[in-house]
């Protein structure tokens, strides 16, 4: 017995139709086709205050869309840029402001996105701050800090009088103070573990990267004692020099790495 699977035409019209209808349901509909530029821009920062960041995002992408080559899509885009930071989309917030500074280079707002660019990374949680949760130094990438030292130094030197400078300056020397930590943590990891050329690399790369920081007294006391260690004693007795006539008062002279004073980021 044979079986037919013929369909009459006009059950296939129908069947047709209903595909279709169901592929054009599943597309999204855009709510902002008819809306001016300026209400896309009211609703997604009405989105972006309340904190709903996912939302705003598309919402300013849009507008970036709608209104290109005006000074409302530039702040469409630095909008977006910081909507994607809260979201916890650094990587994305790093790129969009990227794309402004190399898109704009003469906007008035350039300083703007130099600054949030040195925020992200200054505010990275693998970066400046995880100490505070006592995380181990050396076991973290100091990139973000460099990154955001780099996009501040950038600011300071380009637009002096911006109103973002000041900040930008500070937080320039917590980042300087924050490295030289680092590199002296490194240099101590390895003196407490007899490696004193490694201990002793560190500590110089400390001293000559980063002047004036205050973690350098610590990077002296480690050079002049990895010198003893290694009975180089004529390097150990004008470190000890450098390091007496710089830090009359030194408490690591005295006592050693049990010295205990205000913590470094107090100190600037």
């Amino acid at each position: 017995m044979k079986f037919s699977f013929r369909l009459s035409v006009s059950a296939a019209v129908p069947a047709a139709a209903a595909l279709v209808l169901a592929a054009c349901s599943s597309k999204p509909i855009d709510n902002t086709v008819n809306w001016s530029t300026n209400r896309i821009y009211a609703e997604a920062k009405d989105q972006m205050d309340s904190g709903v960041y996912d939302k705003a995002i598309p919402l300013f992408e849009k507008l970036e869309g709608r209104a290109a080559g005006t000074t409302l899509a530039q702040q469409a885009e630095l909008s977006k840029a910081y909507a994607q930071y809260k979201d916890g989309q650094k990587p994305e917030a790093i790129a969009t402001l990227d794309r402004f500074i190399r898109l704009h280079p003469a906007s008035p707002a350039v300083d703007y996105a130099l600054y949030m660019k040195g925020v992200i990374n200054f505010n990275d949680d693998l970066g400046l701050f995880s100490f505070l949760a006592r995380q181990d130094l050396s076991e973290r990438d100091q990139r973000a800090a460099k990154e955001a030292f780099e996009s501040f130094k950038e600011l300071v030197t380009r637009f002096p009088d911006s109103r973002y400078t000041p900040d930008a300056g500070a937080r320039m020397r917590y980042t300087v103070n924050s490295l030289a930590q680092y590199e002296v943590h490194v240099a101590r990891y390895y003196y407490t573990r007899g490696a004193y050329v490694a201990a002793i690399n560190r500590a110089q790369q400390a001293v000559a990267d980063y002047r004036d920081a205050p973690a350098l007294q610590e990077a002296l006391y480690i050079l002049m004692m990895s010198y003893d260690k290694l009975g180089m004693n004529d390097l150990r007795d004008d470190t000890r020099r450098v390091l007496t006539q710089n830090y009359p008062d030194s408490e690591f002279i005295a006592n050693g790495f049990k010295r205990k004073d205000a913590p470094w980021w107090q100190l600037w």
